[in-house]
């Protein structure tokens, strides 16, 4: 048996042998150090050169950044001075719409005013010869209209002549219609007349006085015509009819 074993390390086939160099282990820490720095210092180049490469450089980073900051800056107080001038442009219009609101609502009072004077100036025209000496109460221009079925509006202008002094009385009005098929004759201010109804109805003028209300009327009443009378002391002073 030994001598086989003899043999076999003697022959060709015998196993192969390896020197190896021993190094102190301090040498092989260092080495160690060395390839792993080296390893990461070449990582870490690597690294930076893909982002400069795909323009993520740290560098870049901050100037686009400081960039875009002052690009904000500016868009944002840009936006603050259109905002500042928007706001008092809008200030500005709703002044000046309220202005021409009120404007418009004074136009139209005033449009009403002159229409009302133009017709008492018509009225005066027309009675100035008979102004001049009578002492007489006339009822000029009786005017109505219907505003609803049972809704109807009269205007009228009572004048008195010369130099006389304030003339006291009031308006009756009578209506002819026809009411449930039936002709009659309505009275206003009627006994159940209100408070508004007889004060409308009242006169005290000293040259004139216009005269405008409204009557309501009975349910299907059909107006045929209207006649005013002025009245004082319970005495008939002037009348005028007009027809619808």
């Amino acid at each position: 048996m030994k001598y086989k074993l003899w043999v076999r390390r003697m022959s060709i086939s015998a196993p192969k042998m390896t020197v190896k160099s021993h190094y102190p282990w301090p040498l092989k820490a260092l080495f160690l150090v060395l390839v792993l720095g080296f390893g990461g210092a070449v990582a870490l180049w690597v690294y930076d050169l893909g982002r400069d490469f795909t323009g993520h450089s740290p560098a870049v980073s901050k100037q686009q950044l400081a960039d875009l900051n002052e690009k904000v800056g500016a868009l944002t107080a840009e936006r603050d001075r259109f905002s500042s001038t928007v706001n008092a442009a809008e200030s500005r219009l709703n002044i000046e719409k309220a202005a021409q609101e009120q404007l418009g609502q004074q136009i139209k009072v005033l449009e009403s005013e002159n229409a009302k004077l133009k017709e008492d100036l018509a009225f005066f025209e027309g009675l100035l010869p008979n102004a001049t000496g009578s002492q007489g109460i006339t009822i000029q221009r009786l005017t109505a209209e219907l505003l609803t079925p049972t809704q109807l509006r009269y205007r009228m202008l009572i004048m008195q002549g010369g130099k006389g002094a304030n003339f006291v009385g009031n308006v009756q009005l009578l209506v002819t219609a026809t009411v449930a098929g039936k002709s009659t004759v309505l009275t206003f201010p009627g006994a159940s007349a209100t408070a508004a109804e007889k004060n409308a109805s009242q006169l005290d003028f000293k040259h004139y006085q216009r005269v405008e209300a409204e009557l309501t009327l009975p349910e299907g009443a059909v107006v045929k015509a209207i006649q005013a009378k002025v009245m004082e002391k319970g005495q008939m002073r002037a009348q005028q009819t007009s027809n619808l």
